[in-house]
């Protein structure tokens, strides 16, 4: 059984975020969500938050090796960016934006019920998509076992 809690629409906070830029399937999500923990423990910093995926083309829309997407993780402290390295990871300042989101518990595979209930509520609004979209996983995103993980929404906006 699957849910989505209530739309809203909320501004973001800056941030300072590990990522790591990727091409290719989503299947490889929690092996890249591996790779980029590893690091941000190696380089000493602290993770906080939930993980971040950033979608800048869409599942479905394009084939699976041509997807572009980003993951991210929220760092704690005054960290300097840095460009990605040999390994494709680096730190930068994301800004504030404008969202709608809604939080979906359930599995991965339902996930795209939750999209549904926001492109609905996109059509009867005064907002339109003003940028990528993104998951934030309140679970492991690693562990791709949970029945009842927690998966949040969000797309950015701005007003039509």
């Amino acid at each position: 059984m699957s849910t989505a809690s209530d739309v809203r629409v909320e501004n973001t906070k800056p941030m300072t975020v590990a990522y790591i830029s990727m091409k290719g399937s989503p299947d490889q999500i929690p092996d890249t969500f591996a790779r980029l923990y590893a690091w941000i423990n190696q380089q000493g910093y602290r993770a906080r938050g939930p993980a971040i995926a950033v979608y800048h083309t869409v599942p479905g829309q394009v084939p699976d090796d041509q997807l572009l997407w980003e993951l991210r993780s929220a760092l704690s402290g005054n960290i300097a960016e840095c460009e990605p390295g040999e390994h494709g990871l680096g730190v930068k300042q994301i800004g504030a934006v404008q969202v709608v989101a809604a939080r979906h518990k359930g599995p991965y595979e339902t996930v795209e019920e939750t999209f549904k209930i926001l492109m609905d509520w996109l059509k009867k609004s005064d907002y339109e998509i003003g940028g990528p979209f993104e998951e934030l996983y309140y679970n492991n995103p690693e562990e791709t076992s949970s029945k009842e993980p927690l998966t949040e929404i969000r797309f950015q906006i701005r007003k039509k």
